[in-house]
């Protein structure tokens, strides 16, 4: 084989904040493929490059790290890929070492580091846009002397940013010797840091003018605070309102595609299966796309702002004590829309033990989806009236179940932190890099992968389990003499009325047993699943809402509607989340266990419930 048709292998590595990602993003365009590293959570993000000369290059970028002495899940997948290390992956021909031109105290010393690995390397010393408007004055010729490594400089959110490093590969990389300036026997890492800055770098000041005195504001322990809860909610009413016309079309054009399938295919379960199984259950996914794409269009443009590392600083302090990070806020505050985005969204949390955490509590978030529910429960069993004078008695229902959730993700969080194995505290340690515009290319770019990351992974388990849903409603088909609905003689009926031996305890008659399984799709699904149990035809939710409330409110007791109440504020009754779980702890044992600890909250607080609410004449 010719060897210029074997791709040469380029990693680019650095610290977090560097500008890496952009940069890769610049290589690469669209010719890039994002994965998870084999047996890990950690991203795989592999692109391809042509050279001026025809050259192919496979360009790798390594997640983001401060030392091969790793501290965390990502440093240890970097350095062991550089080394050639790590199973299943070939290691790299040529690093490529980008550095941020306005924090090279920091990054000369990673620089360093990778140097004595005596591999073929190139340096990058990217945002250099950023360092002459800030006066800092870098001689790029003295550090490639004193590093004895090609040294170039780049500005990767800026087209042909990268044409100097382009060029630079395109001449040397192939045949590229190892570094010739390596450091001696028992030489410190950080005087010699301090020796090429002194020798190379004029910094009239080590922050930038804009920095301090927008960090004077947004650091600031109270006006920080309030600025962060703007910012905040803006993003939790972007999700909510923004999606909201995406999603109805979403619904509306998946009723129409059913409706369509439907009437070209004749009765039977053909037509069932279509409509009822692969294209609700195709739709039922596809609708959460806007809000992830919504809110991981914030959180991208807030990483790349800089913001984002100053929001996980202000909250760390709170959030440490109950035994989370400052980065869980946003995947939990996220979570109220809906868990499966605010899962995804742990990805920028780097302590693994941090992350878990997060991922685990974010179901106790009330999502959206459940709102239905207490929307019926509410108004079927909870008097409308006034409260103290001002507050609407439904409403204080309402906020108080909302508050339970955040208080048992709380207690949950403190009591896992109680128990873990490691007890060590894991300080949160963050470079607060300068401000700056977000990237619309990054930014776009990112957004493709998360939506391809969500509809191939997620959505191939969501789709099976719904297909399984649909022939447990099914079949058996009702006979002829039916009198009762037919999803009472289905397989899912049946398990409804065995359930009943489990269930009684909490109140839950066999209507609300078996409108459980169809929640397990959604958890709105059980309105509808109540509706079609007591035999009612509805065009919507709102509908069924409506009808179910007066039957409800007749047939079932006040302890039975709080008991169930409580239940939804735990039960893990949506297969799309704990598909999330799943994929994102790439651990079928710690879903097993999110389902088993939140379904043993949601028995015991609604028994509890139950019995002291019919103790008190409730019954």
């Amino acid at each position: 084989m010719n060897a210029a048709a074997v791709p040469l292998r380029l990693a680019l590595v650095g610290n977090p904040n560097c500008g890496k990602t952009a940069l890769f993003n610049q290589l690469t365009g669209s010719r890039q493929k994002v994965a998870n590293y084999a047996g890990v959570t950690v991203e795989r993000k592999e692109g391809r490059l042509s050279g001026a000369n025809g050259r192919q290059y496979a360009v790798l970028d390594l997640p983001g790290a401060y030392s091969l002495n790793a501290a965390s899940l990502d440093e240890a997948v970097a350095r062991d890929v550089i080394r050639g290390f790590y199973p299943g992956e070939t290691a790299p021909d040529v690093l490529v070492c980008v550095m941020d031109a306005t924090n090279l105290r920091l990054h000369l010393r990673f620089a360093l580091e990778l140097r004595e690995l005596g591999k073929p390397m190139i340096v990058a010393v990217n945002m250099m846009d950023a360092a002459r408007q800030r006066g800092i004055g870098i001689d790029l010729d003295a550090l490639q002397r004193e590093l004895g490594v090609p040294v170039v400089e780049t500005v990767a959110v800026r087209r042909n940013g990268a044409r100097a490093l382009l060029e630079r590969i395109d001449h040397v990389a192939e045949h590229l010797p190892a570094p010739a300036g390596r450091m001696g026997e028992g030489t410190d890492i950080h005087a010699e840091t301090r020796r090429l800055l002194a020798l190379a770098v004029d910094m009239p000041t080590r922050t930038a003018k804009i920095d301090d005195a927008l960090d004077r504001w947004l650091l600031h322990p109270v006006f920080g605070l309030l600025a962060l809860a703007v910012v905040m909610f803006l993003i939790f009413q972007a999700v909510y309102a923004w999606a909201t016309p995406l999603m109805d079309g979403i619904d509306a054009g998946t009723a129409w595609l059913g409706q369509t399938v439907g009437a070209a295919l004749p009765e039977g379960p053909l037509n069932s299966l279509l409509v009822d199984g692969v294209i609700a259950g195709v739709g039922g996914v596809v609708v959460f796309l806007p809000q992830i794409l919504i809110l991981f269009a914030f959180i991208l443009a807030l990483e790349e702002s800089g913001y984002l590392p100053r929001a996980a600083f202000l909250l760390d302090r709170m959030m440490a004590a109950a035994g989370l990070s400052g980065r869980s806020f946003i995947p939990l505050l996220s979570s109220f829309a809906c868990a499966i985005p605010g899962i995804m969204a742990t990805r920028s949390i780097q302590d693994p033990r941090d992350r878990l955490a997060t991922i685990l509590v974010a179901p106790l978030m009330t999502c959206s989806a459940r709102l239905p529910v207490y929307a019926l429960l509410i108004g079927a069993f909870i008097p409308q009236k006034t409260v103290w004078g001002v507050f609407n008695q439904q409403g204080l229902v309402l906020f108080g179940l909302y508050a339970a959730g955040i208080a048992s993700a709380l207690v949950v969080s403190w009591v896992m932190k109680k128990w873990r194995r490691d007890k060590g505290e894991h300080p949160l340690l963050l470079e607060l890099p300068s401000y700056r515009l977000p990237n619309l290319r990054d930014v776009m770019i990112g957004l493709y992968e998360r939506a391809m990351i969500f509809l191939k992974r997620v959505g191939g388990i969501i789709l099976a389990l719904t297909i399984l849903l649909w022939f447990l409603l099914s079949f058996p088909a009702a006979p002829a003499d039916a009198v009762g609905p037919a999803i009472d003689y289905s397989f899912a009926g049946r398990i409804g009325h065995a359930m009943t031996a489990v269930f009684a305890p909490l109140g839950f008659n066999w209507q609300i047993c078996i409108a459980l399984i169809p929640g397990l799709a959604a958890r709105e699904v059980a309105v509808s699943s109540l509706a079609t149990v007591y035999a009612l035809s509805a065009a919507d939710d709102t509908a069924a809402a409506q009808a179910l409330s007066p039957l409800i409110s007749r047939g079932w007791s006040l302890a039975t509607a709080l008991s169930l109440l409580v239940w939804y504020i735990y039960a893990p009754m949506c297969i799309s989340t704990l598909a999330t779980i799943k994929r994102e702890t790439n651990s079928w044992k710690k879903m097993l266990a999110a389902m088993a600890y939140l379904f043993a909250l949601a028995y015991f607080a609604s028994l509890l419930t139950y019995q002291v609410a019919k103790a008190l004449g409730g019954g």
